[in-house]
């Protein structure tokens, strides 16, 4: 990644139909830049703007020729040229601290993807400038609170006002902020009116929080090498005989790591293990599931012509309508993060029993020969502190509720706050998984286990056991848990 303003990666053209949440992660962490955009879709987007410019001039058209909200009802005059920039100013004021520029940049490619849908009837100037600023690695000051899931209405009204040259522009060295555009009243909702924020916060969670999840498999994999656990449970008549595509994925994937046929051995005097490696495909499974549904709902929404109203070509029409309103995305992201909670818990359970001498056959809390040592005890408290942190933020958003604008907006979808506590959740599950690394090692160094050579496990293990300091006598662990918690994006594409 590069922090000069320079190109780096691959190219990712938009054409508001083929946009996929991993590319906007991509654009938004600078690995890849914007191409030009599609031709034929920046064409639409031009007719767009140009059916919207007669029909606000020839008719009622809400936000252009009237008010907005529980103003819908006041006419706004065409000699008024300054409705417009008023709108923009009076709704750009998110509040709370400036957002990160990898989720600023992540909402700027949504909605440049977006306003190629065509839907939008907004100058094509906009989306130049967007894709200008994506290029050269700047974006707006945006701050993080202005929406309940109806339309980031104040952090667009900011990204406007910046176009405008009338907000503050932050530049990675080296780069340049966008020369300011002229915006008349056509153009003030149809730039707002959008959950590209929300998007693109949801886009980057989605992304960090696969990866996460794919790296807890192989964690896992060490801690039941770790306590000599059965694989009899990942067996594949197992997972045919209750077919849920995430818990045969998972189970597929654990074997292949530790180089396990289909339908493995019972070990010798053991029945079954506990939940925490038992029921690992049941309970990845969902979330693997949900990560796959919340992948559906983003690639829809960011391809999406969402705006209201809605300029259509065709008709030569505005239709004013509701899909604004961002239900989907809320429910799945809240459906997402419970599911990544229940992994979450597992791993806990793990970590549990890898200080358990009837598990691990050493001593208490992995510690060393010193007497009572402690070992890693101190993980499960940190590891329990973090998932309750987890644990408070994967509460549903989409149970909140708000009545806004004199009545007239009486339901809210709360999918901002839904993205926020996502985004949140990849930290505290990172923690968790580096504190069941840290112990999962230790006790396979102290047991002289490794995995077979040559396996994906054994991979794992190497890069985990040269990173991790061999030491077992009692010292603080915090710095082994940030070394394991760097160590799982790798891990993840074992």
């Amino acid at each position: 990644m590069l922090d000069n303003g320079r190109r780096a990666g691959r190219p990712i053209t938009l054409d508001g139909s083929a946009l996929h949440p991993t590319d906007i992660a991509a654009l938004a962490e600078r690995t890849a830049y914007p191409a030009a955009p599609d031709p034929k879709a920046f064409a639409r987007a031009e007719e767009s703007w140009e059916t919207a410019r007669r029909l606000a001039a020839t008719g009622r058209v809400y936000g252009r020729s009237t008010g907005v909200g529980a103003n819908r009802t006041e006419d706004v005059g065409a000699a008024d040229a300054d409705h417009g920039l008023r709108l923009l100013r009076s709704h750009a004021g998110a509040i709370g601290d400036p957002l990160p520029a990898r989720e600023v940049r992540a909402m700027l490619a949504v909605r440049a993807n977006q306003l190629l849908a065509g839907g939008a009837g907004l100058n094509p100037a906009v989306i130049t400038s967007l894709l200008d600023a994506l290029d050269a690695g700047a974006h707006p000051v945006v701050n993080e609170h202005g929406a309940v899931g109806t339309g980031d209405l104040a952090a667009l009204a900011q990204t406007g006002l910046a176009l405008a040259g009338e907000h503050p522009w932050h530049c990675a060295p080296g780069g340049r902020a966008p020369a300011p555009i002229a915006l008349d009243n056509n153009d003030a909702l149809a730039l707002i009116s959008s959950n590209a924020l929300t998007l693109g916060q949801s886009a980057l969670a989605l992304d960090e929080l696969r990866r996460l999840l794919a790296a807890s498999l192989p964690v896992a994999a060490l801690s039941l090498l770790a306590v000599g656990g059965s694989w009899e449970p990942f067996a594949e008549p197992v997972l045919l005989a209750r077919p849920h595509p995430g818990s045969a994925a998972a189970a597929t994937r654990l074997r292949t790591l530790s180089g396990i046929p289909p339908r493995p051995t019972p070990p010798l005097g053991r029945i079954q293990d506990p939940y925490g490696f038992r029921c690992i495909p049941q309970i990845h499974g969902p979330a693997l599931d949900a990560a796959d549904t919340l992948d559906g709902v983003l690639t829809i929404e960011v391809n999406a012509a969402a705006e209201n109203p809605l300029i259509s070509i065709e008709d030569q029409a505005a239709y004013h309508h509701g899909n604004f309103y961002a239900a989907h995305a809320a429910l799945a992201l809240d459906t997402f993060r419970l599911a990544v909670l229940q992994t979450a818990r597992l791993s806990t359970a793990r970590l549990a029993a890898l200080s358990e001498p009837d598990f691990t056959r050493l001593r208490p809390f992995l510690g060393d020969a010193a007497p009572a040592s402690s070992g890693v005890m101190i993980l499960e408290y940190a590891a329990g502190a973090a998932l309750g942190e987890m644990r408070a933020v994967s509460h549903p958003a989409s149970l909140g509720h708000a009545v806004l604008s004199r009545g007239v907006e009486e339901q809210a979808s709360f999918a901002s706050l839904g993205a926020r506590q996502t985004l949140r959740a990849c930290t505290y599950y990172r923690q968790i998984l580096a504190c069941e690394l840290v112990a999962a090692v230790r006790a396979l160094r102290m047991r002289s286990l490794e995995p077979d050579p040559g396996l994906p496990l054994a991979t794992a293990f190497t890069l985990a056991a040269d990173a991790l300091d061999p030491r077992m006598e009692d010292r603080p662990l915090t710095d082994d848990v940030a070394v394991a918690s760097g160590l799982l994006d790798g891990m993840a594409g074992l």
